[in-house]
């Protein structure tokens, strides 16, 4: 049985917080998250900690817990350190670009990819070949990640195309004549 719902989230220096009713509201760096905790549910702040308290023992409280604490310790890291997903291209001629906030893919087709992320989310282009995107909060990072990926993702028989860092893609033999 889990029990991440009942360890507190700790509250480092330069965040605020602020809880009114179901609504908790973290401030940090100029930057602002808020998170609406499911009914029933409570929070305190105690000695520079996030307490979450559940309504009751039932299983779906106590799934809401551990994912309730989780989102809000995300909140946390998100205004202390960011998060960051890096990606990498694969393939000849392949390559990323940042034109002012939009990111710029040549992906060998006929026309140049272009994506512009979301506000709060920022793309960068290390090299030719590897994408970070930044941001404050875990699932946004996760998502335009994702998006970028779906353009081209790897495929089984040369290894081509868009893939997570570190993402390992089982080849295929493909044809072979007899």
């Amino acid at each position: 049985m889990s029990r991440v719902g009942r360890r507190p989230v700790d509250i480092p220096d330069g965040i605020k917080v602020e809880i009114d009713g179901n609504k908790v509201k973290l401030e940090g760096k100029g930057k602002t998250l808020e998170h609406v905790i499911p009914d029933g549910f409570t929070a305190e702040v105690r000695d520079k900690t996030i307490m979450i308290r559940r309504p009751s023992d039932s299983r779906i409280h106590r799934a809401l817990h551990g994912t309730t604490r989780s989102l809000i310790q995300n909140m946390v890291t998100g205004l202390k350190d960011g998060f960051q997903k890096k990606l990498q291209i694969q393939g000849v001629g392949y390559k990323a670009q940042v034109k002012g906030k939009a990111l710029v893919l040549d992906l060998g087709f006929s026309h140049s990819v272009n994506y512009t992320p979301p506000e709060d989310v920022t793309v960068e282009t290390p090299s030719a070949t590897e994408i970070v995107v930044k941001g404050i909060d875990k699932q946004k990072v996760g998502a335009v990640a994702a998006e970028i990926r779906d353009y081209y993702p790897p495929e089984p028989y040369k290894g081509k195309g868009i893939r997570r860092e570190g993402e390992y893609v089982r080849q295929k033999q493909g044809k072979s004549i007899a």
